[in-house]
Order: structure tokens, then C-alpha cells, then sequence
């Protein structure tokens, strides 16, 4: 007499909505950002390709023009074409950003590295000395290296280096003491590694993976902040068409020539805002909340 066996229960293999996650498109805002963020770094790279003006030729029958299909926007008190200097002037106010923040995350990380794998003694001055430096507003601590150096581009950058450096100190020292008491660490310390070829080994690549991130973020802060000290005097002096000088040049001239400086500032906010949000959604997805 045959058996019949029950047949064998069917396994659904199918994974459950829930641990399926589709991936997100990014919003239109970080798109916008990022195109903007393109054609800035054109203006850069090749501002001939964007306009073929003299950003210093002046023409003053031609003086605080309104925009129009000849100026786009507009030309200024020496009719110098405003869009021309907003176009070059990137250059300017980028390159200021840019090296400054990488001057800060250099040396910033550089003692946030030391102070994370030193002895105690030593933790503990670099720590407070980057919470001295970080009790004094940014903007302040620039104006006050500079007020014992010169104004010029060089000062400005070193200037925003030295205010921006703490943040990033003080995120690389909290992230080595983390990575430095994990298990796979304390294991190769037993095993004999030197300090410093830990660090090197083990503890850097964990370390700095972030900080291109939160470099890109800070860069939009180190950009507005070089507009404020050179809209002050302190940074690239005219008729250089650097863009917080611009704004410094035309805050005479608002009452009949609005556009001279209301539409490198909005460039300049437009800036930050771009670099801030494609900084935020590489955070997002550095962190696996996209």
C-alpha cells in the first residue's frame, strides 16, 4: 500500500516590504543645487565661456545702466558690466573658500588626531585651547588675526583657516577616541602596533572619512564669511571683482542702482544655499539615511 507523503510546505522567499527600501531619487532642490553649482564652477574654471567682457573695462557714459539685454545685470557706478565681475568674480571668492577650508581641515584635524591619541596631559590642553578658539565668534577671530597681519588675500585665508579649524579639531578628536576603543583596535594594540602606525593604519581611514563632507558643508560658510571681511575691507582690494567687495563698492549707489549689488549678493547667497544642500544630502547617504 503507497504512502503519500504531505507535500512540503511553499516558503514565500520574498522579502518583506519593509527591508525593501527603493532607492529615493534626489529631491529637485539638491538637482537645482547641483546644476547651479556646475555652472559656478564653470565661471571659475573658464569665465570666458560664460562672457566675453572685460571684468575691469569701464565705460562711464555707460555708468548704472538697469539690466537689459546688453548688460544682464545692469553696470555699475563706473560702467563696468556687472554680470561680467559676478561671473569672474568667482574665482575669487571660491578660491578664498576653498583654500581656507582646506587650511582648517589640515590643521584642525592634524590636532584633533594628536589630541585623540595622546596621554591624557596633552588631551587635555589641545582641548581646551580649541574650546578657547571656539568661544570666540568666527567672523571676530578672523578680524583679529588680521588685525595683526595686513589686508589682503592672503591674511583673509589664513584668517578663516584659524576660525574654522576648531570645528573640525574638535569632530576629528571625538571621532579618534571613538574609533580608538573599538575591539579591532585594542586587539592590535596588544599585538604590539606603535601609536602612530595604528593611527595610521587603523584609525585615520575611520576618522576622516566625514570630513570631505562636512568640508563641503563648511565651504559655503568659509565662502560667506570671506564676503563679510572683504565686504569690510579686508580681503581682495578693488578694483579686484571679488564679491563681497563688490557689495562693499555699490552700497552707495543702492537708491538708483539696486542691481550693482543686489544681484552679486544673491549670487552669493545662492552659493551657499547650493553648496549647503548637496553637502547635507551627501551626509544623508554617508550616513545610510537615504
Amino acid at each position: 500500500m503507497a504512502v503519500t507523503l504531505p507535500a512540503p510546505p511553499i516558503v514565500d522567499t520574498t522579502p518583506p516590504e519593509e527591508s525593501v527600501r527603493p532607492r529615493r531619487r534626489p529631491a529637485p532642490g539638491v538637482v537645482v543645487s547641483a546644476a547651479f553649482l556646475v555652472l559656478v564652477v564653470a565661471a571659475v574654471a573658464a569665465p570666458g565661456l560664460l562672457t566675453g567682457t572685460d571684468p575691469l573695462a569701464a565705460d562711464p557714459i555707460g555708468a548704472l545702466r538697469p539690466p537689459s539685454a546688453d548688460h544682464w545685470f545692469g553696470t555699475d557706478q563706473l560702467g563696468r558690466d556687472v554680470f561680467t565681475r559676478v561671473v569672474y568674480g568667482a574665482r575669487y571668492s571660491l578660491s578664498i573658500g576653498v583654500a581656507s577650508t582646506l587650511l582648517s581641515v589640515v590643521a584642525g584635524g592634524l590636532i584633533g588626531l594628536v589630541a585623540g591619541l595622546s596621554p591624557r596631559f596633552v588631551d587635555e590642553v589641545l582641548s581646551r585651547g580649541l574650546d578657547v578658539l571656539s568661544a570666540f565668534p568666527e567672523v571676530l577671530l578672523a578680524l583679529l588675526f588680521i588685525a595683526f597681519t595686513e589686508p589682503g588675500t592672503p591674511s583673509l585665508v589664513m584668517a578663516i583657516a584659524l576660525a574654522f579649524a576648531p570645528r573640525y579639531g574638535r569632530m576629528v578628536r571625538a571621532q579618534t577616541l571613538l574609533v580608538r576603543r573599538a575591539g579591532y583596535v585594542e586587539q592590535a594594540v596588544t599585538f604590539g602596533l606603535s601609536r602612530w602606525r595604528l593611527a595610521a593604519r587603523h584609525i585615520l581611514p575611520n576618522v576622516l572619512g566625514p570630513l570631505p563632507i562636512l568640508a563641503t558643508i563648511g565651504l559655503g560658510a568659509a565662502i560667506i564669511n570671506a564676503a563679510a571681511l572683504s565686504f569690510l575691507g579686508m580681503g581682495p582690494q578693488p578694483p579686484s571683482p571679488e564679491w563681497g567687495a563688490m557689495l562693499s563698492e555699490s552700497r552707495s549707489y543702492l537708491r538708483v542702482a539696486w542691481w550693482a549689488a543686489i544681484l552679486p549678493g544673491v549670487t552669493l547667497v545662492l552659493t551657499v544655499i547650493a553648496l549647503t544642500s548637496v553637502g547635507r544630502r551627501l551626509q544623508e547617504r554617508f550616513e545610510g539615511r537615504h
